[in-house]
């Protein structure tokens, strides 16, 4: 049974930088990908980035190219969203997803089997 537990958000001023992780513990070697979503006050679930576990491809929202970087590390079974640059429009509670299969969409949410509580990053202008 996989559990996901996210950590790293805080408060940054604008510019600064972050590291979330995600660590998804109980995987197995044939889990599809992960993904990182944010859901900000009054709004959808977005889609920031996804990445699967076996080639590391990756995906990423328009706002956040350039900007972000997800990563994972197998032997950890952990996923990281580097996030440089961050505006204020960042500000969100952002969410890890697990994916099992290649079914889906890596931007959808329903293409995600299960959700980390969340950890809530917050960038002042």
């Amino acid at each position: 049974q996989v559990q996901l537990v996210e950590s790293g958000g805080g408060l940054v001023q604008a510019g600064g930088s972050l590291r979330l992780s995600c660590v998804a513990s109980g995987r197995t070697f044939s889990d599809y990908g992960m993904g990182w979503f944010r859901e900000a006050p009054g709004k959808e679930r977005e889609f920031v980035a996804a990445i699967t576990w076996s080639l590391g491809s990756t995906y990423y929202a328009d706002s956040v190219k350039g900007r972000f970087t997800i990563s994972r590390d197998n032997a950890k079974n952990t996923v990281y969203l580097q996030m440089n640059s961050l505006k204020p429009e960042d500000t969100a509670i952002y969410y890890c997803g697990y994916r099992r299969t290649y079914r889906g969409q890596y931007y959808a949410t329903k293409s995600y089997d299960l959700w980390g509580q969340g950890t809530q990053v917050t960038v002042s202008s």
